[in-house]
């Protein structure tokens, strides 16, 4: 007499499809920073962009707000393994900001209030990969979560979605971050596991 398991060959969960390898699922949202957490005023935060030329393309938090506002739903994957399924988003798309500046870099450097970087190809941040964020579960985006404003590349290990996003610098070739110059990956892709170097 043979003993079959009753979940042999069943089929995996969505959940489980949609969750990359070495993750595990959470319903809350950890808070982790690398340092304090600054408070910038929405009356003085800006977005900058830095061409290659050196030239600054700057929107106040008015002239961001002024621009289409996307919802955006996805799920994120921390590398500290956990990953939270379905959240919802609001925010403006990179891509129409590297638009205005007309720069087609292939980089960029993120750069946040509070001095973090973090670094993303350009194929990274268009196509409808990466928004600034400034709303989470339809509230203002909270301090602790990178408010006013953050970087939201959801398709990549969280660490890329910069907290406290301040700008871009566009560059010709790549170049470490924070966390890429102390063992990260250069790009981060949950789905091959681009945790560390």
């Amino acid at each position: 007499m043979s003993v079959i398991s009753r979940g042999f060959g069943a089929r995996r969960r969505e959940s489980d499809e949609r969750l990359p390898p070495g993750q595990y699922l959470t319903g809350d949202f950890p808070v982790l920073s690398a340092g304090p957490t600054p408070r910038i005023p929405t009356e003085s935060w800006e977005f900058v962009v830095v061409g290659r030329d050196g030239i600054r393309h700057t929107w106040t938090w008015e002239e961001l707000h002024a621009l289409p506002i996307e919802t955006i739903t996805t799920d994120i994957h921390c590398v500290t393994r956990w990953s939270k399924l379905g959240t919802q988003w609001r925010g403006v798309a990179v891509e129409r900001l590297l638009d205005a500046v007309g720069d087609d870099a292939a980089f960029a450097e993120v750069f946040s209030y509070g001095g973090y970087t973090t670094n993303l190809s350009r194929d990274d941040l268009v196509g409808g990969r990466a928004w600034i964020a400034l709303e989470f579960d339809g509230e203002p985006l909270a301090p602790e979560h990178g408010g006013p404003a953050r970087l939201l590349v959801p398709h990549l290990y969280f660490w890329k979605s910069a907290k406290w996003v301040h700008g871009l610098n566009l560059r010709e070739h790549d170049a470490p971050g924070f966390w890429e110059q102390n063992g990260y990956n250069m790009h981060g892709d949950p789905w091959k596991e681009e945790r560390y170097w």
